[in-house]
């Protein structure tokens, strides 16, 4: 990481920075940042290798067959339609590295079994030769050229330049292999991923050791390095504010597949809403045979369930699997919409101090006073979405720390949640 960040217990840290705790209070620049970013690893039959990469919904919509090999509409990208409901933008990481499909004509782009799906067909004579680049019979490129030489590579196919053509109906590639994801391909998505700004990181895997890694990592992120997010992963009691415990199977495929879903939904949550009962829109089978014991007792152990309303399938309660409440950490922490909330802070603030302040301004009574008014004016604008309450200015300080360099901000703020409770009275006279 370039800088500093997390938690401090005093004033000892050595990066610059910004260390930033959040504690329960006992029983500029100041834009409220975009959210709708996940992201997310996962084993492909095409597409780029060993970097991560961003899709945007509206690219994932037009250019699914370049970028994944399929169309939008494949059963192969169920999970991905699924995190896209919610999410505006993923940023991707193939798992496994496959074999590129090849003929004499060329290799496929990618590796991986889609490879094979690739044809290329040559029509005409040495004057004008028609090289088409079908992929199920449909044909997504067309050149004419007088030699191999003059072929440019397409989104599907890198030509061989020296090849020699001659007519043919049609040549298969053939040769495309998967290739198998491991740990240490998890291991690897998470290292490049510290350069990513998401909301949150969904875990499609039921191994309990990768689950530990990226409940783990989850941790370091944001009690280390300060780079706040929230991780979904299936059946894994983390108790801990970061990481949410999704309780349910699905149906079909693999168990952990609502983990598309509820990541997307969770990264396309805004700060004013909350995902309680907010009706489940995906493609997946849900499990919610379920008795009202099993639903009382999944909240109390800070598992993220679904149920069943009616004819509709809908969130639960929006919570994250931290239930260890106590001094300093509340059951505040236990709510997604609070973490979200303080998350969404945590971040925006660290970006206007290490952007406009950072070795910029001076600590002194006026550089001081100009972070305190950059900060009340975020928090005014917190106020306007209804996500806090009782904010009074006053109550902000920002004083000069243990030595020259360093700045001390308490920040309090009151957390606002939607309504999820009735209790009501009825007097009849």
């Amino acid at each position: 990481m370039a800088l500093g960040g997390g938690n401090f217990l005093i004033q000892n840290k050595v990066l610059p920075g910004s260390y930033i705790n959040f504690v329960s209070a006992s029983s500029s620049n100041a834009n409220i940042s975009d959210r709708g970013y996940a992201a997310i690893a996962c084993e492909m039959d095409w597409g780029k290798e060993n970097e991560i990469f961003a899709v945007t919904a509206e690219e994932f919509l037009t250019d699914s067959m370049s970028l994944f090999g399929y169309a939008y509409t494949s059963e192969k990208l169920k999970g991905m339609r699924d995190i896209f409901i919610n999410a505006q933008t993923v940023y991707f990481y193939r798992l496994n590295k496959g074999t590129q499909a090849s003929c004499e004509l060329g290799k496929a782009r990618y590796g991986g079994t889609r490879g094979n799906d690739i044809s290329i067909s040559v029509t005409g004579s040495e004057e004008k030769y028609i090289v088409e680049t079908s992929i199920d019979g449909s044909v997504i490129d067309s050149q004419t050229v007088t030699s191999a030489a003059e072929l440019e590579d397409n989104e599907f196919i890198i030509f061989n330049n020296e090849a020699v053509i001659t007519a043919s109906e049609k040549i298969s590639l053939s040769g495309g292999e998967n290739g198998n994801a491991n740990e240490s391909a998890h291991q690897e998505f998470l290292d490049k991923l510290e350069s990513v700004s998401f909301n949150n990181l969904g875990c499609l895997s039921d191994d309990e050791t990768i689950k530990k890694l990226y409940a783990q990592y989850t941790q370091t992120m944001r009690d280390t390095y300060g780079v706040k997010f929230q991780t979904v992963i299936h059946d894994y009691a983390a108790e801990y504010e970061g990481v949410i415990n999704l309780a349910n199977d699905s149906t079909d495929g693999e168990e952990y597949g609502l983990v598309w879903w509820v990541t997307g939904a969770c990264a396309g949550c805004n700060i004013n809403e909350s995902l309680t009962n907010k009706l489940y829109d995906g493609e997946y089978g849900v499990f919610t045979q379920y008795k009202q014991s099993e639903l009382e007792e999944g909240i109390e152990n800070g598992c993220f369930m679904l149920h069943k309303n009616g004819d509709d399938i809908r969130v639960l309660d929006d919570i994250n699997s931290f239930t260890e409440f106590k001094d300093g950490k509340d059951k505040n922490f236990g709510e997604n919409q609070v973490i979200r909330l303080l998350d969404q802070i945590g971040n925006d603030i660290a970006v206007m101090f290490n952007t406009y302040y950072l070795g910029k301004v001076q600590n002194n009574n006026s550089g001081r006073m100009a972070f305190w008014n950059d900060i009340v004016t975020y928090n005014k604008e917190l106020l306007k979405l209804n996500v806090i309450e009782g904010f009074e200015p006053d109550d902000v300080i920002v004083e000069l720390g243990n030595d020259k360099k360093t700045v001390s901000v308490t920040n309090p703020v009151t957390p606002v949640c939607a309504m999820a409770k009735l209790y009501m009275t009825v007097i009849v006279y």
